[in-house]
């Protein structure tokens, strides 16, 4: 008796090519069609997810222009109510009698009454 080797194919090959026949059994013509709307879904979703994203990006760079408008609106006004406070102050300034001045008026006054 001769040393006979025996070549076997694969188990892999001879297993999916079983997985290829049974699917090609249970889904038979429509798996070109279940794989055509896969594909459709797909893009589909793919389309709508850069339509969000370009969304997100102009809802970001609007809401980035606010909140600058917003910062200048709202040092203008800062610098308004500033220039208003000061403007108050120098008024209550001139309108405020120094007491001093007006204690060494009224001396000045008594003197010249008493002359």
């Amino acid at each position: 008796m001769g040393n006979k080797t025996k070549l076997t194919p694969p188990v892999e090959n001879d297993n999916t090519s079983k997985i290829e026949a049974i699917k090609n059994l249970i889904f038979g013509e429509n798996i070109a069609e279940y794989n055509s709307e896969f594909e459709e879904i797909k893009a589909d979703i793919n389309k709508k997810k850069a339509i969000l994203e370009e969304l997100i990006e102009t809802t970001r760079t609007e809401l980035n222009q606010a909140i600058d408008n917003l910062g200048t609106d709202l040092n203008i006004r800062i610098t308004e109510l500033e220039d208003t406070i000061e403007n108050k102050i120098e008024n209550l300034d001139e309108k405020k009698v120094d007491r001093k001045q007006l204690g060494d008026l009224l001396i000045k006054l008594g003197n010249k009454i008493s002359e």
